[in-house]
């Protein structure tokens, strides 16, 4: 049913728990899990300023480490995965890799916004949600 699973990560508390049930998944359906993280520069640009550089290194670095330990928890669990940084738009960086990769399911943790920012900035389970074109897990 499942032959390759996309966890998008960011260590927060509920990709955490994406990540635990994507690796379920792959080793249920003997599955490829590919583990993404995007650093998303526009956050800078939204304001109007020049991301300094130190702060989309670090950003950087963080998305690195987080991957690699989404990668060691894998093969902990017996499960071959392969991680990837990427720079951009989550949203668009998701759906853009899941379309690369051919994944047959997106699993992706809530971040659990509130009502009111929700509605002025929606929010990237929503959107991955919206556009994918293959099934999508968000989990809380």
């Amino acid at each position: 049913m499942f032959d390759v699973i996309l966890v998008a990560y960011d260590g927060s508390e509920n990709s955490k728990r994406a990540l635990d049930l994507g690796i379920d998944l792959a080793k249920k359906y003997s599955a490829k899990l590919y583990v993404i993280e995007a650093v998303d520069v526009t956050v800078f640009e939204n304001v109007g300023i020049l991301p300094p550089l130190s702060a989309v290194e670090d950003m950087e670095k963080k998305a690195k480490k987080d991957i690699d330990q989404a990668i060691q928890l894998a093969s902990n669990n017996g499960v071959q995965a392969k991680g990837e940084v990427l720079e951009g738009e989550p949203s668009e960086s998701i759906l853009s890799y899941s379309k690369e990769v051919n994944a047959s399911i997106i699993v992706i943790g809530s971040r659990g916004l509130s009502r009111f920012r929700k509605a002025l900035l929606g929010s990237v389970s929503t959107r991955v949600l919206n556009e994918s074109r293959v099934p999508v897990m968000i989990v809380k």
